[in-house]
């Protein structure tokens, strides 16, 4: 007998839940549901350039931050409509994906793409709304990578990884374009190395639980070895180090500067940690690693703490 995970449990009984509901609210459940709430704080990176510059008491500048989350939000959620419509069949018989709204027939795959065309273009529209055409460019550019990735990117080892990354690294530009905050390059060297460290915990970790059936509902993990995976993290997090102390030596104001310095140790416990936790053979999501682990989260509450006290 298949225990299933707990992840297959909790979705299980979202779905059961969901049938409960009847008419518009069913739907509208499933709608939400399949734009995957739990990820949108992933868009609070546009942030990240604003507050590392100190400029996010601008004129305008915390509402252009906001509508350019907003904006994210709205691109990711129709980027993960359309990934469940490609996905479809394949989710159909994966042992917890099955329970996908689109997958379990709960929002029909039509509506899904009527939803997601809407979304990106809301979110395309955000940008020219504030008159910032980079920030609708940079949203652009979001898009036609996450649709080439659902169209069969994914299936390609290493460059999944990089178009994952890229997600990442694409916020926080989108925000730095927002409120008119040129990052530097060693931030974005910073961004890009951690977007990429998580991206490569992702597969780790989910190698390392199903094994060679990952292979089965992922086919780009046939490029992949645990042991490669492992190194490729390690290596990418002392580089993301080397990157940030680069960063904060080269801050202009001297307060900043020792600010700075001093929270790279708390972002180095950070990262200790995340190898540790990653190191375990665990169904739980990346992102719940990062945010739900006490360690973590206090030696990421630290980093936070010195880093404003430099700003």
């Amino acid at each position: 007998m298949t225990v299933p995970t707990p992840a297959a449990q909790v979705t299980e009984t979202q779905s059961s839940a969901s049938s409960r509901l009847a008419g518009p609210a069913r739907w509208l459940k499933a709608a939400v549901r399949t734009t995957r709430p739990r990820q949108w704080p992933k868009n609070l990176l546009v942030f990240a350039a604003p507050l590392a510059g100190d400029t996010i008491g601008r004129p305008d500048g915390y509402w252009y931050a906001l509508v350019a989350a907003a904006a994210f939000v709205a691109a990711s959620s129709a980027v993960y409509l359309v990934n469940d419509v490609v996905d479809v069949e394949r989710d159909r018989s994966h042992p917890y994906k099955k329970f996908r709204p689109v997958a379990a027939g709960h929002l029909p795959v039509r509506h899904a793409v009527v939803l997601a065309v809407c979304l990106a273009l809301g979110a395309l529209a955000a940008g020219l709304a504030i008159g910032e055409l980079l920030l609708t460019a940079v949203i652009a550019a979001y898009l036609v990578i996450s649709f080439l990735y659902s169209g069969g990117l994914k299936h390609v080892p290493v460059i999944e990884l990089f178009c994952v990354a890229s997600g990442f690294v694409l916020r926080v530009v989108g925000g730095a374009a927002a409120t008119h905050v040129p990052p530097s390059g060693w931030f974005l060297l910073v961004c890009s190395l951690g977007a990429l460290m998580v991206a490569i915990a992702k597969r780790y970790t989910e190698l390392t639980v199903l094994g060679a059936e990952s292979a089965t509902h992922r086919p780009a993990m046939r490029g992949y070895s645990a042991g490669a995976l492992r190194a490729a993290q390690r290596a990418v997090s002392a580089a993301m180090i080397v990157s940030y102390v680069f960063w904060a030596a080269t801050e202009p104001a001297a307060k900043m500067r020792v600010w700075h310095l001093i929270s790279s140790v708390a972002l180095a416990a950070a990262l200790v940690r995340f190898d540790r936790l990653t190191a375990r053979a665990t169904s739980k999501p990346v992102e719940d690693l990062i945010a739900r682990d006490p360690v973590m989260v206090g030696c990421e509450a630290l980093w936070l703490v010195l880093f404003a006290a430099g700003l």
